[in-house]
């Protein structure tokens, strides 16, 4: 199977070209993405949702991460990534649902993968039953829900752990309810100055 091409940028956000995904990461280009971040509301409290990475990722396995995301192809705008919500998790959604939180700029390092993204940012505001979310077993295994307060106090560093509660697809293909507390290791690992900007979109819009 032929590898996905996406468009390559200058740090300007000027397109530049188009290469592989692996090539991308090997050599720290820059590319898009489309993130977005579903919360829900219940007796006057704010929830977030966020998906466990798949057992079967490459990169960053069995950790918290976006509620959904993905690269946006070399022929793609930021717009169709909104594709990534029902191949992720199952939960289809029109555009213009979704409320734009601009470009989040930001570069990950960990030795083997460079990761410099331009990540068009979504918010998405829906109640949600967790049975309503329908997996995509390769990329993701579980979906969870914090307090969005708690999880604005992890990333600024006023608690050290935060509860989350959802649902984990074990090896047998059945739902497993969990209960835990995480802290910051427990996340695909965003820098913080992504954190940190993330929360100032979110509060600016809810």
């Amino acid at each position: 199977m032929e590898e996905e091409k996406l468009k390559v940028f200058d740090e300007d956000r000027t397109p530049i070209g188009v290469a592989t995904r692996s090539e991308i990461h090997k050599k720290g280009l820059w590319h898009e993405t489309f993130h977005c971040w579903i919360v829900s509301e219940h007796e006057s409290q704010s929830y977030l949702y966020l998906q466990i990475r798949s057992s079967l990722k490459k990169d960053y396995p069995n950790l918290l991460d976006i509620t959904a995301a993905g690269h946006l192809l070399a022929h793609e705008e930021a717009t169709d990534g909104v594709r990534e919500m029902e191949e992720e998790i199952g939960i289809y959604v029109e555009l213009d649902e979704l409320i734009y939180l601009g470009v989040l700029q930001y570069e990950m390092n960990n030795g083997n993968l460079v990761d410099k993204e331009f990540a068009h940012t979504y918010l998405y505001k829906r109640n949600l039953n967790l049975k309503e979310f329908q997996l995509q077993e390769e990329e993701v295994s579980g979906i969870v829900t914090t307090r969005l307060e708690d999880f604005y106090a992890l990333w600024q560093g006023t608690k050290q752990l935060i509860e989350v509660n959802g649902f984990e697809v074990n090896e047998s293909g059945d739902r497993v309810e969990i209960h835990r507390m995480v802290g910051r290791g427990s996340f695909a690992p965003h820098p913080i100055s992504y954190y940190n900007r993330l929360i100032q979109v979110l509060k600016e819009n809810l």
